[in-house]
C-alpha cells in the first residue's frame, strides 16, 4: 500500500465516526465565551489516553484543545514549549484534539495517534507543525507532504499502517471531539491551566497565567 492509498482508506474508515465534526465546525457559535470550568467539565478536560508533553507528574497542567491544521496552534507551539522550558519540571502540556478542519486535521491526528504509539509523539508533532504550510495551505491537504514528514520525524510506516486504522484511533477521536462539545470549544488553540480557563486569548495572557499557577503551588 502507497501512502496515496493509505491515506485515503483511513479517511475512509473515520468518515462515518466523524460525519459530525463537519457540523460542529460550521454551527452557529452562541454569544456566551467559555468562561469557567464547573467541576463536571474536570473528566472532559483531561483523558488518560490524552498526550502529555513534559513531566507527567508536574502539578501545573496546560491543556491545550489542538488542531494540528491550525495556524494559530503552529504560531503558538514554540511559545508553550518556552513556557514549559521556563518552569522545567512544573508544567506540563496535555494535548485535546479538536478537528475542525475536517479530513486535513483528522489524517494528521490519526498520524500523531500512530506516532505516540511508536513513542515518537513530539519529534512527529514537531515536523509536521513545521511543515503545516507544505500540507495544509489554505485548508486544501497535501497528505504526500503530511506522512513523508512523520516518516522524516521517524515515524514507522509499516506499523502506522495498521494503527492509523485501529479502532482505538477512531475512538480516541470520537472522545476528544465530544469533549470539545462538552467544554464549550470553538476555536484552537483554546487554553486552560489548573481548570481555569485563559479568559483573554494572547501569548502574554497565556505566560501570566501559567506564572500565577506556577506561583501557587510553590506558595
Amino acid at each position: 500500500m502507497n501512502r496515496r492509498a493509505l491515506i485515503l482508506s483511513v479517511l475512509a474508515v473515520g468518515a462515518a465516526g466523524f460525519g459530525s465534526a463537519a457540523w460542529y465546525a460550521t454551527r452557529p457559535a452562541s454569544t456566551a465565551e467559555v468562561s469557567t470550568v464547573d467541576s463536571t467539565f474536570a473528566q472532559a478536560l483531561i483523558r488518560p489516553h490524552s498526550p502529555i508533553l513534559g513531566p507527567k507528574d508536574a502539578p501545573v497542567t496546560i491543556v491545550e484543545f489542538f488542531d494540528p491544521a491550525c495556524e494559530a496552534c503552529r504560531a503558538f507551539h514554540p511559545i508553550v514549549k518556552d513556557i514549559m522550558k521556563e518552569h522545567a519540571d512544573t508544567v506540563r502540556v496535555v494535548i485535546r484534539y479538536t478537528p475542525l478542519h475536517g479530513e486535513t486535521s483528522e489524517v494528521a491526528v490519526r498520524i500523531l495517534e500512530a506516532a505516540r504509539a511508536q513513542g515518537k509523539f513530539e519529534e512527529v508533532l514537531n515536523f509536521i507543525l513545521w511543515s503545516q504550510p507544505q500540507w495544509a495551505s489554505h485548508g486544501k491537504m497535501n497528505s504526500d507532504v503530511l506522512y513523508r514528514m512523520a516518516i522524516s520525524a521517524g515515524l514507522d510506516q509499516e506499523t502506522a499502517r495498521t494503527q492509523m486504522q485501529a479502532p482505538q484511533t477512531t475512538r480516541v477521536l470520537q472522545q476528544d471531539l465530544a469533549d470539545v462539545k462538552t467544554v464549550g470549544v470553538r476555536k484552537t488553540p483554546t487554553f486552560f491551566v489548573n481548570g481555569k480557563p485563559l479568559e483573554r486569548f494572547g501569548e502574554a495572557e497565556l505566560r501570566a497565567l501559567v506564572a500565577t499557577e506556577v506561583a501557587a503551588v510553590k506558595g
